[in-house]
């Protein structure tokens, strides 16, 4: 009997000492550093304008303003809903997500000439070769919050012609929110879309 009590100790103590460990010190440890060294990155990134917060650099966001850049195409609408659609029970919460549509799916047919489309339209001196990969491809989290600077550039004499801003102004505002490859070889150049509109938005009296 002493054996087995001795036996069931060991395990209780093992089992609450992992579950202070991995449940509180750990977790706080993590917290503690994490806040210390990179107070940005733990809180989610957020950029802030005149101390209110417009977004996270990690998220992506729906502009759909011919004076902003878009992003990529989205499954869950970066989220965004208007009160009607959440009225009449369409509007499903948040979430992320691809349509993970099949590449034999008619549906992945059509929804790529839709934004094809809406691309040409928007852009009207471009051509269907002149659309970069990523405007017509959604990203799995479908909140991506990047495009190529390929995807950048595209855009930007429509863009010129609905803001009033000059082809290099946007060009200079696409580089300054480019980041570069990992250590210059790994990933690739990607261009941070709400970063660039809210430079647009302040540049035309938006926001200040």
């Amino acid at each position: 009997m002493k054996k087995v009590w001795n036996s069931l100790r060991t395990a209780l103590v093992f089992a609450v000492t992992m579950i202070v460990l991995c449940g509180f010190v750990y977790p706080l440890a993590l917290t503690g550093v994490s806040q210390l060294l990179f107070p940005k990155q733990a809180n989610g990134s957020l950029i802030e304008i005149g101390g209110k917060v417009v977004g996270s650099s990690l998220i992506g966001q729906d502009f759909e303003d011919a004076r902003f850049f878009k992003g990529r195409p989205s499954a869950v609408g970066y989220n965004t809903y208007t009160a009607e659609a959440k009225k009449a029970g369409t509007y499903a919460g948040l979430s992320s997500g691809s349509y993970n549509y099949a590449p034999s799916n008619p549906d992945l047919k059509k929804r790529i000439e839709k934004d094809i489309q809406k691309f040409l339209k928007a852009n009207p001196d471009k051509e269907r070769k002149d659309i970069p990969m990523d405007l017509i491809t959604a990203s799995g989290s479908g909140l991506d919050p990047d495009i190529t600077p390929e995807a950048a550039l595209v855009q930007v004499d429509g863009i010129a012609k609905a803001s009033g801003l000059s082809k290099s102004e946007l060009k200079a505002i696409i580089q300054r929110n480019t980041t570069a490859k990992m250590l210059g070889s790994f990933g690739e150049e990607h261009v941070n879309v709400l970063a660039c509109n809210l430079e647009i938005a302040q540049k035309i009296g938006i926001i200040s």
